[in-house]
């Protein structure tokens, strides 16, 4: 009897050591998984976008040369058209290797094809306004052309879904994988506590619970993430559909104003129109940066270099509104950073608290050093404050305060706070903030300290 109790409490210890040792895997299973997930995802994005703007880009800065050659009959604009389409035929070549289905494959052919009708279309002006004595070239020489670069641009953006689409299968399988394991994860918790109550409540208080938050978290970015990736998408395809237009209106503006006398009723007209076109470019501009944000080149700078850069840039604005920045004594540290990008976070924000304060009132520019939670652990870091002493910021409006095209703002696009986020995070960091109602708001951008 007492051989088979030792046996029976043998069997019951290797059986609890296995349950726990199939946990311990399924949680190192899950980790990896996650990392592996969350780098190949941002590949994968970043390929279908450079795919599908660089090339969308590139026709567009063409469109622009051969408008431009049409337009002015500007020689070193079709001399820049021919080396810059020579680049944009050999990049063309140069994508075959990363395109992994047949069908990316036949519409790269159909783009090489379509790119050889483009350039005779653009050959054909080029002869147009070579053999003319007129000193513009009618719009109407330019149908052709426009026909074959919207044909070219619509092969482009297919391509780029055709790539989406192997994005969205390695979700779904991605998707698939991490139910597997958690629906493991949920039968070994299960045997565990049929094998013992008070270990299980041990082992899930301090394995399970936070394992299931994180992969809780890891699904809700991967739907974020998709979210994301869909609206870049859109937001670039909206981009470009609205850019051309705008090139041909503004290239026909340029042409009308030629014929108008400064001064006159018409020369005015033609002037709003112009500042309003300047201004629908700075929107394409601003959802193209939020679609593909650029990649920081980081150098090591003292903490309050981009604060004095700015005070000295933004003072003889704001002092037209009775508005102070002031800059105030900091801390020596060093931070790694893209000062332009920096800088252009700290401009938005100081402008925004310029719009909340309205007329007279005071703007704080600070450095200081703390430990804060980055990257999930703590971190000596440099927090860069913009402190203003203006309305606050009512809950309603904190609750979607870094929501993409949300703004309180008549002229607003609301990617100004979105953008700022998405820069922070690139070098590393965080954008918080603490507000009060009528009495102020105070933003940090949190970074690793140098």
């Amino acid at each position: 009897m007492k051989g088979a109790l030792k046996y029976r409490l043998v069997a019951f210890v290797i059986a609890i050591a296995g349950m726990i040792a199939l946990i311990a895997w399924t949680a190192q299973s899950s980790w990896r998984r996650t990392d592996d997930l969350r780098q190949n995802l941002t590949d994968v994005q970043l390929r279908s976008f450079q795919i599908a703007d660089h090339f969308q880009q590139s026709i567009s800065a063409l469109n622009n040369l051969v408008l431009r050659y049409g337009a002015y009959h500007e020689s070193n604009a079709w001399a820049q058209f021919k080396r810059d389409s020579k680049k944009l035929d050999d990049w063309i070549d140069e994508q075959r290797p990363d395109l992994s289905t047949e069908r990316e494959k036949l519409l790269l052919d159909l783009i090489n094809t379509n790119y050889d009708y483009y350039m005779a279309a653009a050959s054909n002006i080029a002869a147009i306004v070579q053999a003319s004595s007129q000193p513009t070239t009618p719009l109407s020489e330019f149908a052709g052309f426009e026909e074959k670069s919207q044909k070219l641009l619509k092969l482009g953006f297919k391509l780029a879904m055709e790539h989406r689409a192997s994005m969205d299968t390695f979700l779904a399988d991605s998707k698939k994988s991490l139910t597997y394991l958690l629906t493991l994860l949920l039968v070994s918790l299960g045997l565990l506590l049929l094998a013992v109550g008070g270990l299980a409540v041990v082992v899930y208080g301090d394995l399970i619970a936070p394992l299931r938050v994180k992969l809780v978290e890891s699904q809700a970015l991967v739907e974020r993430q998709e979210k994301l990736a869909s609206l870049g998408m859109l937001a670039a395809g909206v981009a470009h559909e609205i850019r051309n237009p705008l090139t041909a209106i503004k290239a026909w503006l340029f042409i009308q104003q030629k014929n108008l006398a400064p001064g006159t009723s018409e020369y005015e007209d033609t002037q709003i129109i112009a500042n309003e076109i300047t201004r629908l470019e700075r929107i394409v501009r601003d959802v193209l940066v939020f679609a593909r944000p650029s990649e920081p080149h980081l150098v090591t700078v003292a903490a309050d270099n981009p604060l004095r850069e700015v005070q000295t840039l933004l003072s003889p604005q704001l002092a037209g509104a009775g508005i102070r920045l002031v800059h105030e004594n900091s801390s020596p540290s060093h931070v790694r950073i893209d000062p332009q990008q920096i800088k252009q976070v700290l401009i938005n924000l100081i402008q925004n608290a310029a719009d909340s304060i309205g007329q007279g009132g005071t703007i704080s520019l600070r450095a200081r050093t703390e430990s804060r939670r980055l990257a999930e652990r703590a971190t000596e870091s440099v927090i860069l404050e913009v402190a203003d002493t203006g309305k606050g910021i009512p809950p309603h409006v904190e609750k979607r305060l870094f929501d993409p095209f949300f703004t309180t703002k008549e002229s607003g696009t609301g990617l100004g706070l979105a953008i700022a986020a998405r820069i922070v995070e690139k070098h590393g960091g965080s954008l918080q903030y603490q507000t009060q109602v009528n009495h102020g708001t105070t933003f940090g951008i949190v970074l690793p300290r140098a």
